[in-house]
């Protein structure tokens, strides 16, 4: 197995790591039927967070240095799309998702009552449609990476 081939094989693995948790983070917390379920739910989405934040350097680690190693990939549209468009899904992290979970975050943390909050599900659609929005970045990024279109 070559340098490369190993990268590539840390490149899919970071991959199922980084990314997958992301595919069920919201899944988890919809569930919740009071606020003791619901802080559970997002004790456990906050680990899951983890493995995709390790996960998702690792891959754009790998996927930059892959393409140091094979520098035509930089002409390729499928590498650099894929590229852009995950830079873009890290973006997202700092400029729109904290903002919206630091609301949720004060609610779940101030909250006395054993009922979810009507407030917090206008506060949950919002933030989860943006992570929607990053799923279908991810899942963009992963039929340019198996296809390679072009």
């Amino acid at each position: 197995m070559s340098f490369y081939e190993l990268l590539v094989f840390i490149h899919i693995f970071s991959a199922i790591l980084g990314m997958g948790p992301g595919f069920v983070m919201t899944v988890i917390v919809k569930n919740a039927g009071n606020m003791t379920e619901l802080r559970h739910a997002f004790v456990i989405r906050n680990t899951l967070h983890r493995f995709s934040m390790v996960g998702g350097t690792i891959l754009l680690l790998t996927g930059v240095w892959m393409g140091f190693l094979h520098p035509y990939l930089f002409t390729q549209g499928w590498y650099v799309v894929s590229l852009c468009l995950f830079l873009i899904a890290v973006a997202f992290g700092p400029f729109v998702l904290s903002p919206r979970s630091k609301p949720i975050k004060e609610l779940l943390k101030n909250s006395e009552e054993e009922a979810i909050p009507e407030h917090y599900y206008s506060l949950s659609s919002k933030l989860f449609f943006f992570e929607h929005m990053i799923n279908i970045l991810f899942i963009t990024i992963i039929t340019l990476m198996i296809l390679k279109p072009f």
